[in-house]
């Protein structure tokens, strides 16, 4: 049985007064002061109506909105959420050594940050060591530079990793950095499941948008899975994915289009795992995501609601899971770096308020605010200062924590969030039809519908339909830039070089061959585990390139099929 938020003699009598309302109240000022647009769309180009009544919500059931920490979680993951304790502010930073960034870590520390997040730099995402000739003029740039566990060590210096969650920022070479931290993390005798965070790990949305891989699609899921399926077995609070919308936003696509492509490389990741044996809810419940928090405020707010509610049926419907961990969505949000602009830069700082503010309104459990100078270069500790300052603004001075989802009940935002639900479940209904996420993959789907979205997108903004202040509206001619930005330390190369070789010239080199003869057997058999002996390699001073070339020679690399 459901329940109707209304009854229908109610709704109708509210319908025929919204009628009359637009006969005559709205006819006659329209008359007299037309409407700037003839119609209104979100972002996503949903259609957006004058006003909102019951009538609108009058088919939603009450269990579809529920209430937060009960399935289906459409109104956050939690009973309490912020009344119990804030989301983490988690302001990412990465760049130089793993000396530098160590310092950065503890800057942000010392001004209340309260979880870590690891940016790193183009070589170590893609697998190479800082000596690659590909590295060159890349180490250290966009990034921290991470070559041996030595560096990881460096990195966490001084910071007790059972008091603080991290979060890392990397992919097609994740399982080696997981590798790394879970090294680290023994040799300083901590017991795993008192580690929490999360690695990002989302290798299917590299091939969707960002398009930063190694290895073919296939061998790539199965480190995925491995993933997956060690931390479910020895980190208990560690989330070994990170499965993320971000990029998929970033890359062009709309708010539906993110939900629907982050659930659709969620159920393959599912299906790989219990594919491997693994039970959905011992594995299910440190699933992790990660959404952009994106310039169309009440979009983006019904947007993080829906994805609970679509993700909540698609665990418990498709895949039977029974706990309710496991059909609970936390992700962390980051404001829309696509959305910063050069022009007028200090506009940035508002963008990103009220950005963070849609999060915060959309139940996020921890958040990345962008710094006001990331159009330009890695954010000075000035610009990360601000930024966390305006998480901080909104979570002890605005009073939005107070309640558990404030919009709850508004029927924009309602009828908002089951849009986008149907929206979202309609193009997973067509990646089911083309074969699943992999074949979608392989034909180009996904690639070619962020695409015609981010041409639609730049059309609109070059139009002036979508105003972007400073771009294309409320230009100041005349504006002079003065802006101080990070510095690049040249050196930075040479010493990060120098280190790598210390620890070759140190390490035991035949434990080293003889771990990545091991390496390629279990390569070789899709149905063994790789992570105890990428852990193995790590602690005995195995490079990233070590392991990345081994593997490259047994599943060669990915080439894209180009879509037009």
């Amino acid at each position: 049985m459901t329940n109707k938020l209304y009854d229908e003699g109610a709704v109708e009598r509210i319908d025929g007064e919204r009628r009359d309302w637009e006969a005559n109240e709205v006819a006659d000022f329209v008359r007299r002061m037309p409407e700037r647009r003839e119609e209104y769309r979100t972002g996503a180009g949903l259609p957006v109506e004058r006003v909102y009544t019951p009538a609108d919500v009058a088919d939603t059931p009450f269990e579809s909105i529920g209430l937060p920490g009960r399935y289906p979680f459409t109104r956050g993951p939690y009973p309490t959420m912020y009344r119990g304790r804030h989301w983490t502010m988690r302001q990412i930073a990465g760049f130089g050594t793993a000396a530098e960034t160590n310092e950065r870590f503890k800057y942000l520390l010392s001004v209340g940050q309260t979880g870590l997040s690891v940016d790193f730099d183009m070589p170590t995402l893609m697998g190479f060591d800082s000596d690659h000739p590909m590295s060159h003029g890349e180490v250290g740039r966009e990034g921290v530079a991470i070559d041996t566990l030595e560096d990881m060590e460096t990195l966490f210096e001084g910071i007790d990793l059972t008091k603080i969650s991290v979060s890392m920022t990397i992919n097609p070479s994740a399982w080696i950095l997981y590798a790394m931290y879970l090294a680290l993390a023994e040799k300083r005798g901590y017991d795993l499941n008192d580690l929490s965070g999360t690695i990002q790990n989302d290798i299917l949305k590299e091939y969707i948008a960002q398009k930063e891989w190694i290895y073919p699609v296939r061998p790539s899921v199965r480190l995925v899975r491995d993933c997956i399926e060690y931390g479910a077995k020895h980190m208990r609070r560690y989330n070994p994915v990170n499965i993320s919308g971000y990029h998929i936003s970033e890359a062009g696509a709309t708010a539906t289009q993110e939900v629907a492509f982050t659930m659709a490389t969620t159920i393959q990741y599912v299906e790989e795992a219990i594919k491997a044996g693994v039970a959905v809810d011992d594995f299910a419940p440190r699933l992790s995501f990660f959404f952009v928090s994106q310039a169309d405020f009440f979009e983006e707010i019904a947007k993080f609601r829906a994805a609970r509610r679509v993700y909540a049926r698609i665990m418990r419907e498709r895949f039977g899971a029974e706990k309710p961990e496991s059909c609970r969505l936390r992700f962390h949000a980051q404001t829309a770096a696509a959305t910063l602009t050069k022009p007028q830069y200090q506009v940035n700082i508002v963008r990103t308020a009220f950005q963070a503010l849609s999060a915060v309104l959309g139940g996020a459990q921890s958040l990345h605010t962008n710094g006001m100078d990331e159009a330009f270069a890695i954010p000075t500790e000035e610009a990360m200062r601000m930024a966390l300052r305006t998480q901080q603004v909104i979570a002890y001075e605005t009073g939005v924590d107070q309640v558990v989802d404030p919009v709850g009940g508004s029927w924009y935002v309602e009828r908002l969030t089951d849009q986008i639900e149907e929206e979202v479940n309609a193009l997973l209904a067509r990646v089911d039809e083309m074969g699943g996420t992999l074949q979608a993959i392989d034909e180009g789907w996904f690639q070619k519908e962020i695409a015609d979205s981010a041409y639609d997108f730049a059309i609109r903004k070059a139009s002036g339909e979508r105003p972007v202040i400073g771009v294309n509206c409320f230009v100041e001619d005349e504006e002079k830039v003065d802006i101080e930005t990070h510095p690049h330390d040249p050196e930075t190369e040479r010493r990060q070089i120098e280190r790598l070789n210390g620890v070759r010239e140190r390490r035991d080199e035949s434990r080293v061959q003889q771990l990545i003869e091991e390496l390629r057997e279990i390569a070789d058999d899709e149905s063994r585990n790789i992570m105890p002996v990428t852990i193995e390699l790590v602690k005995a001073g195995a490079s990233m390139g070590d392991i990345v070339e081994t593997l490259r020679e047994i599943w060669g690399t990915y080439r894209e099929t180009p879509v037009i």
